[in-house]
């Protein structure tokens, strides 16, 4: 009992200093950034009007035009309020971490400032959970009660299973929020094959047709290449297979490199294609400039 009311405390500190941390930056950074890249992005039908000089022939509502014998536009408004869902991955290698921080803890900060700055501008946030399935969800609603709720599950959830599917959270997103929402994928994005290519392509196309959807990758150093550090014993967090590999060979140390850069290259071609923004920070940057510098690209 004694333990569980400690590692309750703990986790209560945690949340607590990552809510300080997160959402001073919200407010003085972060907020009109934000409203800056996410705001206007949805648009709702408003009403049907009598065409103008200057109208944008796209938004011709030709069946008014039939009826009324004269052109007719559709009028639509900004949505005041987004529905904002973190699509966030808790495989076991977001455990990993070579320098200041783990993939998991960079993850955490960032779901944190996002869903701040959403806070700040009246937006619902919702959050889904997934390894190699999707292991929770957790439905868009607004309030800073809801937020630390959202911030405690990515610290303490433990994951049924250990995998990455993005493939399965990006088909849960697809049918689970039918009203086109801002959706953050926050993953390392390692779900490939043994060619180095992605293996959510087809349900990313689908996701990115229907929402607006970006993708924030972190990523550790040791992720691009190995350090020559001789005979190493490594294991794979997720699927448990591990083996001896010798660093000290230039070849090991290429062929690794190779395969990385070749994936890192079609992911960024698939991501290309169906226009979905993206940055990539690594554990030793510092993740403000990389959210600030994603923003402004929007």
């Amino acid at each position: 009992m004694a333990k569980e009311e400690d590692k309750t405390r703990e986790l209560l500190k945690k949340v607590r200093k990552i809510e300080i941390k997160t959402r001073g930056l919200s407010h003085q950074i972060f907020a009109g950034e934000y409203h800056s890249a996410f705001k206007g992005r949805g648009m709702a039908f408003s009403e049907v009007r009598e065409y103008q000089y200057g109208d944008d022939v796209r938004n011709m509502d030709w069946n008014v035009t039939a009826r009324m014998n004269a052109p007719y536009v559709k009028v639509f408004e900004e949505e005041r309020e987004l529905t904002v869902v973190l699509l966030i991955d808790i495989s076991r290698s977001g455990l990993f971490g070579s320098r200041n921080m783990t993939q998991r803890n960079m993850l955490t900060e960032i779901a944190a400032v996002l869903s701040f700055s959403a806070l700040i501008n009246n937006d619902k946030v919702g959050a889904l959970f997934f390894s190699d399935r999707v292991e929770k969800f957790i439905p868009p609603a607004k309030g800073r009660t809801h937020l630390l709720h959202i911030i405690r599950e990515i610290l303490n959830y433990d994951p049924e299973n250990e995998g990455t599917n993005i493939s399965e959270a990006l088909r849960y997103l697809s049918n689970a929020i039918k009203k086109r929402c801002t959706a953050f994928l926050l993953s390392d994005m390692i779900d490939w094959d043994a060619q180095g290519k992605p293996r959510y392509e087809d349900a990313l196309k689908v996701a990115a047709s229907r929402h607006d959807l970006s993708v924030i990758e972190v990523c550790d150093p040791l992720d691009r290449a190995l350090p020559n550090v001789g005979i190493v014993h490594v294991k794979d967090a997720e699927t448990g297979r591990s083996m001896r590999v010798d660093t000290s060979l230039k070849q090991v140390r290429e062929a690794y490199r190779k395969y990385f850069e070749m994936a890192r290259e079609q992911t960024n071609d698939v991501l290309g294609r169906y226009a979905v923004d993206s940055v990539r920070i690594a554990t030793d940057e510092d993740y403000v400039k990389g959210l600030m510098s994603f923003f402004k690209k929007r």
